[in-house]
């Protein structure tokens, strides 16, 4: 048996659109609920629909009409102390010990290998079937690490954009494969 699953960007908000630290509480903005509506998901039925708890995905779920079970290892990063934060709003110096090692995590906040090992874990938890997952920027990076086998600062040269597409396979109990990279 296999798995596919597909995991989609929730739409943009303020902080996304700024370059700001990432906030859960953060619902989408109006330019990201104007994407939503006109994004067409695609002709894929899914056996399961997993969304991230954050507001921007929720939002997201809610616009497309999907239905599906919250799963908290799908959550967006925890910028700890930079929630919300621009890049100028943050200490020089601590930003850039972040630049140099970002897999590290923001003061206070959790790392991106922390994150890479609960999306791994959900990942390989996953039964067989299609499965779409709404959710967040770091997630989906830290899925393609789990599936490549890459570090996950490795994914920082990939752009993930609100409403991008990622879909990974897996058959039986092998490895994940990246299958597709699609932007809205």
């Amino acid at each position: 048996m296999s798995t596919h699953l597909v995991l989609l960007c929730a739409g943009a908000t303020a902080s996304f659109r700024a370059a700001r630290f990432p906030d859960p509480a953060e619902p989408l903005d109006e330019g990201g609920r104007a994407a939503v509506r006109r994004f067409v998901p695609g002709g894929r039925r899914f056996d399961r629909c997993l969304i991230a708890p954050g507001m921007a995905a929720r939002d997201t779920a809610a616009l497309l009409s999907l239905t599906g079970e919250d799963e908290p290892s799908l959550r967006d990063i925890d910028a700890g102390d930079w929630t919300g934060a621009g890049l100028d709003e943050v200490d020089g110096a601590a930003l850039a010990a972040w630049l140099a090692a970002p897999e590290t995590g923001a003061p206070g906040g959790e790392s991106m290998a922390a994150v890479a090992d609960r999306v791994g874990a959900c990942l390989d938890g996953l039964a067989a079937g299609s499965v779409l997952a709404v959710t967040h920027v770091a997630v989906i990076r830290a899925a393609i690490a789990h599936a490549l086998g890459i570090p996950v600062a490795a994914t920082l040269g990939i752009d993930v954009t609100p409403l991008m597409r990622v879909t990974l396979s897996r058959h039986g109990h092998g490895r994940w494969r990246l299958q597709e990279l699609r932007r809205a």
